[in-house]
């Protein structure tokens, strides 16, 4: 399930749920909020495992590839396993992804959207022709763990949109796009020949280039939307020294010693984004509760 990319699913729907949650200036669907998270876990959970078994029958998965070992390689599940695995979890996020409708009480195509994540899920490595093996993995991810997480998510607890949080959408989402892009640096020499992704067709140095102006114009983004003056604000900014750690180990690093970076920047990303939203939430919520 890859749990230490996990929170990458959280950064987004935490930072739409607790603006939502804030501009109501009181209690409203903490239950709705949970299924909101919950159904973004199990989202990613089904993107990982369909994408350990795209990778093993493709062959990506094999003796030369520089990230850490997952279970099919390793001979744990068996691919019958694995498509078990896969099912399950579509079912489940069919079902959480029901409840969080029906208990948050949006609109029934919010369902559409649903599924349309389940397809994104599944056949970015999974299907006759997987998007993610076309360099197409780093628009997708954008859109879904960027735009219809933040604004998804507060859509869905509020059932309207502020356009104003494109700007820290579209940061979640860039930042996201850079956690594909260092793991596709990382695997450049395996992903040759079966994956056609970003850094195998513009080159190592432009691919950090490339990483370096995700990180950065994501963060700016997130930092230019704060409109708070608090503690979590401050604390959001001193998050920036870890997006510079990370930067700096691109650089300096390849192949298999790159691996670390990933985390680090999922690690980040989440901290920016509770932060950020905590902080607006603290705000919004004293604003409206003053009205």
């Amino acid at each position: 399930m890859r749990l230490r990319t996990l929170p990458l699913s959280l950064a987004g729907v935490v930072c739409g749920g607790l603006l939502a949650m804030g501009g109501l200036g009181h209690a409203g669907s903490w239950w709705a909020f949970v299924l909101v998270q919950l159904t973004a876990c199990l989202l990613q959970i089904l993107s990982n495992l369909s994408n350990e078994l795209g990778d093993h029958l493709s062959g990506v998965d094999g003796e030369g590839r520089e990230g850490p070992n997952y279970s099919m390689a390793d001979g744990g599940l068996s691919v019958r396993q694995m498509w078990g695995a896969i099912n399950g979890t579509v079912v489940a996020c069919c079902v959480s992804g029901l409840a969080m409708v029906l208990v948050s009480g949006c609109p029934w195509w919010v369902l559409l959207l649903g599924a349309a994540a389940i397809w994104a899920a599944t056949h970015y490595t999974l299907g006759r022709s997987p998007y993610g093996y076309k360099g197409l993995g780093d628009l997708f991810v954008f859109i879904f763990f960027g735009l219809v997480s933040v604004l998804g998510s507060f859509f869905v607890l509020v059932h309207d949109i502020h356009w104003y949080y494109m700007l820290p959408a579209a940061g979640i989402g860039l930042l996201s796009v850079a956690v594909l892009n260092v793991n596709n640096i990382r695997d450049m020499a395996s992903d040759e020949g079966i994956r056609n992704t970003v850094p195998l067709r513009i080159g190592m140095r432009r691919a950090r280039i490339y990483q370096t102006v995700l990180v950065t114009l994501g963060w700016l983004l997130m930092a230019a939307s704060y409109y708070g003056d608090n503690t979590f604000a401050w604390l959001a900014l001193c998050t920036m020294p870890l997006f510079v750690l990370h930067i700096v180990g691109v650089w300096r690093r390849e192949g298999k010693r790159l691996d670390p970076m990933l985390p680090l920047l999922v690690m980040s990303i989440f901290l920016l984004s509770l932060f950020y939203s905590i902080g607006a939430f603290l705000l919004l919520w004293h604003t409206t509760s003053a009205l």
